[in-house]
């Protein structure tokens, strides 16, 4: 085999992979946009790994019913708590970079807001591998 020769097997080596690597951070990426969506009586919508967030928005709304709100998530977790003693009533909700940060926000929130039983109703994470 000629030096030009290994030198362009070696160059293939390197190069396919990196490519392919680089490929799949990049899909991540782009696809890092998500939503949760919350509304009445512990109604909720999730969408996760989505290309733009209008996406993710529209498909968690899609989901929830009752005139829900939807909350952007990119690169982070979303968690709804509601009041089991009264499900319609007291919630709380967060969006953190954590799983375990929203959903310790979120039932402390219920709490926060009246709650006497307050558990996880729903938790999503957007772009968490």
């Amino acid at each position: 085999m000629t030096p030009l020769r290994r030198l362009l097997c070696r160059m293939i080596v390197i190069f396919v992979p990196t490519l392919t690597l680089a490929g799949i951070l990049l899909t991540t990426e782009a696809r890092a946009a998500g939503a949760f969506a919350i509304g009445k009586c512990g109604a909720y919508g999730e969408a996760h790994d989505y290309v733009g967030e209008a996406g993710a928005r529209t498909a968690a709304l899609r989901q929830c019913k009752d005139g829900c709100t939807a909350l952007p998530m990119k690169h982070a977790c979303a968690a709804l708590s509601i009041d089991m003693a009264n499900p319609c009533g007291a919630h709380g909700y967060a969006v953190e970079s954590r799983i375990s940060s929203s959903l310790n926000e979120a039932t402390r929130k219920c709490y926060e807001f009246g709650g006497k039983e307050c558990v996880i109703r729903a938790w999503a994470c957007d772009a968490r591998g």
